[in-house]
């Protein structure tokens, strides 16, 4: 029986992925195209890691990944991150990739570090042009999963006097991307003395990123 290229390279990457998940825990950041600074807050993840394995049980590699978005390494994490203020481009190669990395298990969590909303939404239609970004109200799981979060997504720092909002694509039933807008998490995640928050603001954003790393690996 012969199965075509497409086909045989959704399975190798679903194959892949199943392999990536069952080795030590491991979290990348996506280097995407366009010129858009995608490693901006570099404290943020291992600061969020080190919160994770201490307050939630997981055992995730202290040293975040970078993976770009057409790569096959792409399929060894569960949980991939992107952030930035700038532009954002996904080749047709970019797409074709983090789609099939989505649809067969992956995770990604995209944090507006204030400037990418503009870019990343065009992107995201050649990503999913069937699908549609939707709000998550307070009483979806991931704001309750460990930590309690009855107002939903938490405000970390001021932009534009808007309120935070998180917005998610599904496949299914299954929630395969999360977009946090003008709440910036990533900030929160960062070394105290970069933005200089209070202690409170930087355990809400910890305590949100635990949320949403406790609820990929677990669904």
């Amino acid at each position: 029986m012969k199965i075509n290229n497409r086909i045989y390279s959704w399975i190798t990457s679903a194959l892949l992925l199943c392999s990536g998940f069952l080795q030590a825990q491991e979290i990348a950041v996506l280097k995407y195209n366009g010129g858009g600074d995608w490693y901006v807050n570099p404290t943020s993840l291992p600061n969020l890691i080190k919160f994770c394995n201490q307050n939630i049980t997981t055992t995730i590699k202290e040293t975040p990944q970078t993976v770009e978005p057409s790569s096959v390494e792409l399929f060894q994490y569960p949980f991939v991150h992107m952030t930035g203020h700038g532009n954002v481009f996904f080749t047709s190669e970019d797409v074709t990739n983090l789609r099939n990395y989505l649809l067969s298990g992956g995770f990604l969590h995209i944090d507006d570090n204030y400037g990418l909303d503009k870019y990343v939404r065009p992107e995201l239609n050649k990503l999913f042009p069937e699908k549609e970004l939707i709000e998550l109200n307070a009483t979806h799981p991931i704001f309750n999963y460990h930590y309690k979060f009855p107002n939903g997504l938490p405000k970390i720092h001021e932009h534009d006097n808007k309120p935070p909002q998180a917005f998610g694509i599904f496949e299914g039933e299954r929630l395969i991307l999360l977009y946090t807008y003008e709440s910036d998490l990533g900030n929160g995640w960062e070394n105290k003395e970069i933005h200089n928050d209070p202690e409170e603001v930087r355990l809400k954003a910890l305590q949100m990123g635990a949320n949403i790393i406790k609820y990929v690996f677990e669904n």
